[in-house]
């Protein structure tokens, strides 16, 4: 029996495409493009315009794959909170085994494009990507709070992608991007998670703001990983990867993201998350954009 949020659409009010669209999680998939981006332009030597417009296909494809794959297993989850309740598979607009072969085919194609067209590792990792999400952090998610964490591999992984798709092996300042997407997830969830802690509890999330309700231990780990990230943003500057504008970017970006981190832990207000959730939104794009401005400066 369908609980009353899952009726709320109708299927006559959604087009076909956007439940399509709303499968791939555009925004995870916008995200994964540019850092994907991001990594490849970090890169030395040359660009390799081919392999650039090939590697964040691929990518984004399989990313989007993933994710509607995880519309496709964590459907009953999804139809038990308000915030998911009316997405296209609990809602009914897209049957289950519709959505799983979408999102197979997805990733076949990003994998099948990676492989040739840009190096057999980027597509070995953008596979590996899709399966730990699957397999790994989405199942965590009713067993430990570790999911948020764990979750932050898969989540930062495409950042690595684009490095390996410009250059063919790992160096340090793919992992320097790496790093800051992980930091970079955890006051974003954390954010998210508080402001639907009870929503999380009701879909039987493990989650820390739903496990340690007081906050404190979320505040805290919110400023922590949030100076981890504005120091990973600067790794490139140190190894000679970026130059200048980089440096003075990043390090103005990251003082302002400190501003509503250090505000939220220590409000702990709803308000607050969703100024912090906000910020995040926009660090990673304004990052990208100096990265790849410092590029296209140092020809």
């Amino acid at each position: 029996m369908k609980s009353p949020a899952v009726t709320t659409v109708a299927a006559s009010d959604v087009p076909v495409w956007k439940d399509y669209l709303a499968l791939t999680k555009p925004e995870i998939s916008f995200l994964v493009a540019i850092s994907a981006l991001a990594g490849f332009l970090l890169a030395p030597g040359p660009i390799d315009w081919s392999a650039l417009v090939w590697g964040l296909v691929g990518i984004t494809l399989a990313s989007a794959g993933g994710c509607a794959l995880n519309h496709y297993l964590e459907r009953d989850l999804d139809r038990s909170m308000k915030r998911t309740a009316s997405r296209p598979i609990p809602s009914g607009r897209i049957a289950p085994s519709t959505a799983a072969r979408f999102g197979a085919l997805l990733v076949a194609a990003g994998v099948g494009i990676l492989c040739p067209l840009t190096n057999p590792l980027t597509g070995a990792m953008a596979a590996g990507t899709v399966a730990l999400y699957l397999f790994v952090y989405t199942p965590l998610k009713r067993v430990s709070v570790a999911n948020t964490f764990v979750g932050t591999i898969p989540g930062a992984l495409p950042a690595l992608g684009g490095y390996t798709a410009a250059t063919g092996t790992f160096g340090v300042a793919g992992w320097a991007v790496f790093a800051v997407l992980v930091f970079w997830q955890l006051p974003h969830f954390y954010a998210l998670a508080w402001m639907y802690r009870a929503d999380y509890a009701r879909g039987g999330h493990r989650m820390l703001s739903v496990t340690a309700p007081d906050g404190r231990s979320l505040a805290v780990q919110v400023v922590f990983f949030s100076v981890l990230m504005i120091a990973a943003s600067l790794v490139p500057v140190l190894t000679g990867h970026a130059g200048l504008l980089l440096a003075v970017g990043a390090s103005a970006l990251g003082l302002w993201f400190m501003v509503p981190a250090v505000r939220f832990a220590r409000s702990r207000t709803n308000t607050d998350a969703r100024a912090l959730l906000k910020a995040t939104v926009y660090y990673i794009p304004a990052l990208v954009v100096l990265i790849v401005v410092d590029r296209l400066l140092a020809g």
